[in-house]
C-alpha cells in the first residue's frame, strides 16, 4: 500500500466538481435516482450492473438522438457478447457531431516546423472528397483500405473517409520494415493502398517510395495506389510502382473533388478498422472492432476517465501503428482539437515532445513511459524551460514507471498538473485501468479500475486476490473487445489469446496487483514473470531499481525455464558511457535488489549488451527474447521490421547457446 510521503496530487474541489464523471454522477442522480458516494461504489454498480451502466452511457452522450436499439446486452458470454443489437452507428458520422467554428478540428506538426490548423468545415470537406473518391473506385461497406502513413492529417481523413463508407481501414507506420507490414496487409488483403513518399525523424527525411513500390508488388489484392505528397508537393506517380493493373492516383487529385459528406447506415457491429498485435510473438494477430462498440467505448474512456473536453487540445506522441493513435483520434467523438506530431520524441533535444505541446497549446499530452524516464535520466527540467501552462493532464501508458520518475514529472516537468498512469490495450482500444479526476495520484499507481472495467486480479486456480499480484483479468463484457481476429475463422487464435487459462473470462496477459482503495500496479506481461522458488515478481519491479544506478542507461531481465529443468534469470544491461561491468557494479546491483525487493530476486548473471531491443512502441523484447534462451530462433519469434535493435536479436540467439555449458551467478560474458 502507499503510504502520504506517495502523495503526489490531490484534486482540487473545482476540479473534482467540474469534471465530466461528476457531471455524469449527477445526471444519474436526476435522471435514474441513483447516487453513489465516491468513485469506488459508482465503479462497483458499473461493473455489476452492466446492461443498466451502458445504457446511461448511450443517452448521457446523447446516442438515443442516433439510434435505438433493442437491448443493451442480449448475451454476454465472452467471447461473442452481444452489444446494443439493432442500432445503426457510424463511427466516422459521430466524429463530425459535435464540429465546431470555434476550434480547430486538427493541428498538424511536422519537425522543424509550424503548426498547421485544419478547421471542422475542411476536414469535413476533404473526408467527404476522400470518400467519394473511394465510392468512384468501387469501395462499399466490408472493403478493406489500407494506409502506409506517418501521424498527419492525411491518415486521419483516410480513417474517417474509409469509414464513412463502410470499409475497413488498417494502417501501418512507414517506419515499419516491408516484410512487417506486408505480414499485416497481406491478412488484411486491402483493395485501396493510401500510402505516403516518407516521414521525418530525428532531423532527418526518410523518402519511403521504394517501399512502397515493393508493398504494392506484395499486395496483389490492391487496385488503387492514392499517392500522399508529405515530404514532397509533387503530384506526379510514376516513380511509386510499376505493377500492371494498378491505378495510381495522387491525394491532391482526391481532394479536388467536390462531394457532400455522407455517411454509410451500418450495424452497430459492423467492422470499423483491423489493429495490429506487435508482431513480436509469432504472425501478427489482426484485432478487429466495430463502428459502435469504439464510439461507446471511445466517449465512456476518454469523457468520464480521461475528462477529455470539447476546448481540449489533445496531443498523444505516436505512430499510426500504436492503438494509441486511434484512441487520440477518438478525441473527436468529443468535438476536441487533436494534434498530430510527426516525428522524434527528443527532436532537437530531449524536450522535443514538451516544445510542440507548447507550440499547439496542448492541454492533454500523452506519451511512453520510456520517453520521461529518457528525460529523467538526462537531468531535463523541462518546467524551467518550457511554457506548459496550458497543460492540464499528462497521460503516460505503453510500460510501467519507476518511482522516481513519478516524481520527476512533479519536480521537473508539471508540479501541479494531473498525471494519469493508463494500462490498456490493442485489443480493446481503450483503458482498462486509469486517471480519475475524483482521486489523487501515488507513486507507482494507476488511480483506478476503468469505469465498465470489471478488473480483478486472480491467482492460477481463479481466485481473487486483493492486494497481492495476480493475472489481470475482466470477468464482463466490453462493448470495444474484438470482433474477431482476421482469418481466424473458427476463433481459435481469439479464444488461445485470452481465454485459454480462465475460460469465459478474459485473461489480458499482465501480472498486476489490485489495492483494497482500488489502486492498481502493474508489474509486467505474465507471460514474463520473474519466478524464483515459487516467488513472482513482474520485471517492472527489477527495472525501477536497476536502472536508477547511475552506471545503468537501460536493462533488460529474463526469467526462463531451460529444456534441462533449470531456471535462468540473466540481467542484461546497457551501460553508461565509460562504465564496466565489474565486481563493484555487480555488488551494487544485488544490494539494491536484496533490500528493496527480495534476495531471491538477484540476477544469476549480469550481461551487457549494445542495446535493449524493443516493439517500434517502445516495448522491451522481454517474451520474444526468453523464447530465444530458451532455445527458439529469432526469425520464428519475431518479424523483420518489427523491432528496434534487430541486430540484437541474433547475439541473444549465440548468447542461448552459450549458456547451457553452465552459467553461474556473477559472470558477464554467459560462459
Amino acid at each position: 500500500m502507499s503510504t502520504d510521503t506517495d502523495l503526489l496530487w490531490s484534486p482540487s474541489r473545482s476540479t473534482a466538481e467540474s469534471s465530466n464523471i461528476a457531471g455524469f454522477m449527477r445526471w444519474l442522480r436526476q435522471t435514474r435516482g441513483l447516487s453513489f458516494s465516491d468513485y469506488a461504489e459508482l465503479w462497483r454498480w458499473s461493473t455489476t450492473e452492466v446492461p443498466a451502466f451502458w445504457s446511461a452511457v448511450w443517452e448521457f452522450y446523447g446516442l438515443d438522438a442516433v439510434s435505438s436499439y433493442d437491448e443493451v446486452l442480449a448475451d454476454a458470454s465472452m467471447p461473442g457478447a452481444s452489444w446494443f443489437g439493432g442500432a445503426r452507428m457510424n463511427f466516422a458520422e459521430q466524429c463530425f457531431a459535435r464540429s465546431t467554428d470555434e476550434r480547430p478540428a486538427l493541428i498538424s506538426v511536422s519537425e522543424g516546423g509550424v503548426p498547421v490548423e485544419t478547421s471542422w468545415r475542411q476536414l469535413g470537406r476533404d473526408v467527404a472528397a476522400v470518400a467519394a473518391s473511394l465510392r468512384e473506385m468501387g469501395v462499399g461497406p466490408g472493403d478493406r483500405v489500407a494506409g502506409y502513413l506517418p501521424n498527419t492529417s492525411h491518415a486521419v481523413v483516410a480513417l474517417l473517409a474509409s469509414a464513412a463508407v463502410g470499409a475497413v481501414w488498417t494502417v501501418c507506420s512507414p517506419d515499419f520494415g516491408t516484410s512487417s507490414v506486408l505480414a499485416r496487409l497481406q491478412q488484411a488483403q486491402p483493395t485501396v493502398l493510401v500510402a505516403a513518399d516518407g516521414y521525418f525523424y530525428g532531423g532527418k527525411k526518410f523518402d519511403r517510395r521504394p517501399a512502397v513500390a515493393e508493398i504494392a508488388d506484395g499486395l496483389p489484392t490492391v487496385r488503387h495506389l492514392i499517392a500522399v505528397g508529405h515530404l514532397s508537393t509533387s503530384s506526379t506517380t510514376s516513380s511509386w510502382s510499376q505493377r500492371p493493373r494498378l491505378e495510381q492516383h495522387t491525394w491532391s487529385t482526391l481532394l479536388d473533388n467536390q462531394a457532400e459528406l455522407t455517411f454509410a447506415d451500418v450495424a452497430f457491429d459492423h467492422p470499423l478498422w483491423i489493429l495490429w498485435s506487435s508482431g513480436t510473438t509469432g504472425v501478427p494477430k489482426g484485432i478487429v472492432q466495430g463502428h459502435g462498440g469504439i464510439v461507446v467505448e471511445l466517449l465512456k474512456a476518454l469523457g468520464l476517465g480521461v475528462d477529455l473536453r470539447s476546448d481540449d487540445r489533445y496531443f498523444f506522441h505516436t505512430s499510426t501503428s500504436w492503438m494509441v493513435w486511434n484512441f487520440m483520434v477518438g478525441g473527436l467523438l468529443h468535438g476536441a482539437t487533436i494534434v498530430l506530431y510527426d516525428g522524434s520524441p527528443t527532436y532537437v533535444d530531449v524536450n522535443g515532445v514538451w516544445k510542440v505541446a507548447e507550440q499547439t497549446r496542448a492541454t492533454m499530452v500523452g506519451v511512453g513511459a520510456a520517453y520521461l524516464v529518457a528525460a529523467e535520466k538526462a537531468d531535463a527540467h523541462p518546467a524551467a524551460e518550457i511554457d506548459l501552462s496550458a497543460l492540464r493532464s499528462i497521460l503516460q501508458t505503453g510500460s510501467s514507471l519507476p518511482g522516481s520518475t513519478w516524481r520527476w514529472v512533479y519536480d521537473r516537468l508539471a508540479p501541479d498538473t494531473w498525471l494519469q498512469s493508463i494500462c490498456g490495450g490493442t485489443d480493446v482500444c481503450s483503458v482498462l485501468a486509469g486517471g480519475s479526476p475524483l482521486l489523487p495520484v501515488r507513486v507507482g499507481r494507476i488511480q483506478c479500475p476503468a469505469l465498465g472495467v470489471a478488473i480483478a486480479a486472480w491467482d492460477a486456480s481463479g481466485q481473487p486476490l486483493v492486494g497481492a499480484q495476480g493475472e489481470l483479468v475482466v470477468t464482463a463484457p466490453l462493448p470495444s473487445m474484438p470482433l474477431h481476429f482476421v482469418n481466424d475463422p473458427d476463433n481459435q487464435r481469439y479464444l488461445a489469446s485470452y481465454f485459454d487459462v480462465y475460460p469465459g473470462v478474459w485473461r489480458h496477459g499482465d501480472w498486476v496487483t489490485v489495492e483494497p482503495d482500488l489502486s492498481v500496479a502493474v508489474v509486467g506481461r505474465s507471460d514474463s514473470t520473474l519466478n524464483r522458488m515459487g516467488v513472482r515478481m513482474g520485471s517492472a519491479d527489477i527495472y525501477a531499481v536497476v536502472e536508477q544506478l547511475p552506471q545503468i542507461a537501460d536493462s533488460l531481465v529474463i526469467g526462463a525455464e531451460l529444456p534441462d529443468g533449470r531456471y535462468v534469470m540473466p540481467l542484461f544491461v546497457v551501460l553508461a558511457e565509460g562504465e564496466t561491468v565489474d565486481d563493484t557494479l555487480r555488488s551494487a546491483i544485488a544490494t539494491s535488489i536484496t533490500h528493496t525487493l527480495s534476495p531471491r530476486h538477484v540476477p544469476d548473471i549480469i550481461v551487457p549488451i549494445a542495446a535493449v531491443p524493443r516493439t517500434l512502441t517502445g516495448k522491451k523484447l522481454e517474451v520474444p527474447v526468453k523464447r530465444i534462451i530458451q532455445g527458439a530462433r529469432a526469425a520464428d519469434v519475431t518479424a523483420e521490421g518489427a523491432v528496434t535493435h534487430p541486430e540484437m536479436l541474433a547475439w541473444f540467439e549465440g548468447f542461448a547457446t552459450r549458456l547451457p555449458s553452465g552459467h553461474r551467478r556473477g559472470r558477464q560474458d554467459g560462459k
